[in-house]
């Protein structure tokens, strides 16, 4: 799947416990837990969608840019 444009990769902060289960399945390595917190590269992330629905908290998703989770 292509990178959308004009969206944006949302890690809600609320939600995020950092348990990594995204970053295990993250096939470019763009996520990194920094303070307990599912950090994204957004710049070098590809959009895939495969660490979604990893998240046991429903912490992650992609949205157009400015939306808020």
């Amino acid at each position: 799947m292509p990178r959308q444009v004009d969206h944006s990769f949302v890690v809600d902060e609320d939600r995020c416990f950092g348990c990594a289960a995204c970053i295990a399945l993250c096939p470019v390595n763009v996520l990194t837990l920094v303070d307990r917190l599912a950090i994204v590269d957004e710049e070098n992330c590809t959009h895939c969608k495969l660490c979604i629905p990893s998240c046991p908290v429903f912490a992650l998703d992609i949205l157009p840019s400015g939306v808020t989770k």
